[in-house]
């Protein structure tokens, strides 16, 4: 894996001519690395040569180990100059160690400040996702909320990770869903872990589906619960593992209904979430501060959602979490809907090493 990330690395600031490029594309699908669709995509969609390699490199390791491996030896054979500058056998990159004579120093210390990758033939990478669509509040329905289900559940299986899921719980059976996915013995064979709950929410806690206004003992779940139940003391198989926490909660109260620009009506809805400290190799992603609003297409679903979706699809293979996670903040900087404005906040961001997501490896 380490090899692998050199190479990419390499590859991406290393000249290579159009010509190359093509003729990779081409070995490439003959090897049935790539489609007629994916080579397709690489030579219209982008412009320069530079666009293209970093377009082919991203495809490629996405793949994995073998279809790198190809790559790699491709290049050996169609530019043996590229090859040289490269520097890497597509025999060995497993085989690889930050002390390889391949490796520069800045690489060598860059390899040790990140949480090492288990190898994927052997991990079993976890994800829990809780989203509440329904509530016995009938006007609480959180229209579009499906639709973010299901692009944060495929993002996280494309980054490797089995989704637990888990729709319309209370407060109570959260707690339990997540204490119980704490414990999964999974974890012990596992580099990571994403938590994912969407809901509405106040200020501390993401409501149950029995919330009612005004209930003296409301249906909610203490976001705290969350980093209690994943601490060192409560759950020692992720101890030094990137533990990755994403909030969506909004709550409705009095407030506009605008209208988007597909004619559908945006709700303008509430999230309060208070800070704590906590153990280390923790951080979350709150869909926006506590003095602002959230705002969610009842079609296409949260621009939160939507964010991190074209923010991971598109730099993952790059940047480690916390930079996917100010590209994301990026993309709200100037944003307006009427009145009003949506900043996510990072939360309790305590992780000691960068964490990178390696799609595909």
């Amino acid at each position: 894996i380490i090899g692998c990330l050199a190479y990419v690395k390499k590859f991406k600031q290393t000249c290579v001519t159009k010509p190359v490029i093509k003729q990779l594309l081409d070995n490439l699908l003959e090897d049935r690395v790539l489609n007629d669709e994916e080579t397709d995509s690489v030579k219209e969609e982008n412009s320069t040569k530079t666009k293209q390699a970093r377009c082919l490199i991203d495809m490629v390791r996405k793949k994995g180990r073998k279809a790198s491996e190809k790559m790699i030896a491709r290049v050996q054979e169609r530019d043996p100059g590229l090859y040289d500058k490269l520097g890497l056998d597509p025999r060995q990159p497993a085989k690889m160690t930050p002390s390889s004579p391949q490796l520069s120093q800045q690489e060598v210390r860059q390899v040790s400040s990140i949480y090492p990758p288990m190898d994927k033939s052997g991990r079993k990478r976890l994800a829990l996702l809780i989203n509440n669509v329904e509530f016995d509040d009938k006007s609480m329905l959180r229209r579009g909320a499906v639709k973010d289900e299901e692009n944060i559940e495929r993002l996280l299986r494309d980054l490797g990770y089995d989704v637990v899921k888990h729709r319309n719980l209370s407060g109570q059976e959260m707690d339990e869903a997540v204490k119980a996915f704490s414990k999964r013995e999974e974890h012990l064979l596992s580099d990571s872990v994403f938590v994912v709950m969407m809901s509405h929410g106040e200020l501390g806690a993401i409501m149950g589906v029995h919330y009612k206004e005004g209930d003296p003992k409301p249906d909610v779940f203490p976001i705290t619960n969350i980093f209690t139940h994943l601490n060192t003391d409560n759950c020692k198989a992720l101890v030094n593992k990137p533990k990755v926490i994403l909030i969506q909660a909004c709550r409705g109260e009095d407030l506009p209904v605008i209208s988007g620009n597909d004619g559908h009506d945006l709700e303008l809805e509430s999230d309060s979430i208070k800070r704590e400290h906590n153990k280390n190799d923790l951080i979350s992603l709150l869909s926006c501060t506590p003095d602002t609003k959230s705002y969610r297409d009842p079609k296409m679903g949260t621009f939160f959602i939507q964010h991190i979706m074209e923010t991971f699809n598109t730099y993952a293979c790059d940047d480690h979490i916390e930079e996917l996670f100010r590209k994301v903040m990026v993309r709200f900087e100037d944003f307006h809907m009427g009145k009003g404005r949506q900043m996510p906040t990072k939360d309790r961001a305590t992780l000691t090493k960068h964490f990178y997501l390696f799609p595909g490896l």
